[in-house]
């Protein structure tokens, strides 16, 4: 007995054998059962000429969506005169607007470059596709109305972005990416910087240190937690595999308990990375105070960046600044450079130490 056909689900169209780039236009044409003069003259938009029917027309859009067609960026760049505009995408939720959010500076930095360069810039927020964290199919499609485009934030759809990438589209990632292979990034020495904040912590007399981090792999809390450990190897702490506390909700498990037990081992020094949340440093703040620990009598603490809004009213912590504002511009530059079809590149921008007034010598043996 014949076994019944499995329905097809609806969808994309699979992909010619062989193929493993993105779809072209003579795919298009043989889908829509149409010429491929055909396809370039819809998918363009263009009016004049031969007619086309509506009929005609809608089969053709029909068979790029189904499969996932997007027009080539360099070659719509070849046909068309740039229109001196630059994107700038945010994946955070909304797209930061308070001066006072972690954002800002950068796009001040941005605005200040691109005005410099006769750039004017489009903002895009991701409203469109659910939200800027949304993995629709060419979520980030919208981008390519600019001659080019800036993201910021630790969690990007590195799918779309290798679309973009591979398309030759301009992209530029503020902060340091891994993948996809290809993407340009600009971005902070933040290992240089982590590393001289342990080592004034060791300077001071502290001789056990944790690091308390999110548990995800973006590069920035990676690139901080290697110049955390590259520090404590310096001064001759690197044996000490506990120095690293980990946790996905550091408000839940990093408690008042925990710190206790970590002074009883001798810890004296608690270090928080910073990130776009805030929750290392805040969940850190809030188990010092539970547990009735004066900082920094105690107990020093010191932050791998700057400390969210909400917290800036608190004592200056110690550790670095991120230069967010010229980190912004160097950005600009190399997105120019990549338009302008040149090489780009630019060196890792230095942060600045900061002393505050959250750390001190540690307390002697028996002050706890």
């Amino acid at each position: 007995m014949e076994e019944p056909r499995k329905r097809a689900r609806p969808g994309r169209a699979p992909a010619p054998a062989g193929r493993t780039g993105r779809p072209r236009q003579a795919e298009v044409a043989r889908l829509a059962g149409v010429s491929q003069a055909t396809v370039s003259l819809v998918l363009a938009d263009k009016r004049q000429g031969p007619a086309i029917s509506e009929e005609t027309r809608q089969k053709v859009l029909e068979a790029a969506r189904s499969l996932g067609y997007v027009p080539d960026p360099a070659a719509r760049r070849l046909a068309a005169a740039r229109n001196d505009l630059l994107g700038v995408f945010s994946f955070t939720a909304t797209f930061p607007t308070d001066v006072r959010h972690s954002y800002y500076p950068f796009l001040v930095g941005v605005e200040r470059e691109a005005a410099e360069r006769g750039y004017d810039l489009v903002l895009f927020t991701g409203s469109s596709t659910g939200g800027a964290g949304a993995g629709a199919p060419d979520a980030l499609g919208r981008v390519r109305l600019a001659d080019g485009c800036l993201f910021l934030g630790r969690h990007a759809p590195v799918q779309e972005l290798r679309r973009l990438v591979a398309d030759g589209f301009p992209v530029v990632h503020l902060g340091r990416r891994d993948e996809p292979e290809g993407l340009h990034w600009v971005g902070a020495d933040y290992v240089s910087a982590a590393r001289e904040v342990v080592g004034h912590l060791a300077s001071l007399g502290h001789r056990r240190m944790v690091l308390v981090r999110e548990d995800d792999e973006a590069p920035a809390s990676t690139d901080r937690e290697l110049g955390f450990l590259q520090g404590l190897e310096a001064v001759g702490q690197g044996d000490n595999p506990g120095a690293v506390f980990r946790s996905a909700d550091p408000e839940r498990d990093l408690t008042p308990e925990r710190l206790r037990g970590w002074l009883a081992d001798g810890v004296t020094a608690f270090v928080a990375e910073e990130t776009d949340t805030g929750a290392a440093w805040r969940a850190l703040r809030r188990a010092v105070a539970d547990a009735g620990i004066d900082c920094p009598r105690d107990a020093s603490l010191a932050l791998l960046g700057s400390p969210p809004a909400d917290l800036a009213d608190g004592p200056e912590p110690t550790g670095f600044d991120i230069p967010r504002t010229r980190l912004g511009a160097a950005a600009v530059r190399m997105l120019a450079a990549l338009v302008a079809g040149e090489e780009a590149t630019e060196p890792l921008v230095a942060c600045t130490f900061r002393p505050g007034a959250t750390s001190g010598p540690p307390p002697a043996a028996g002050d706890h």
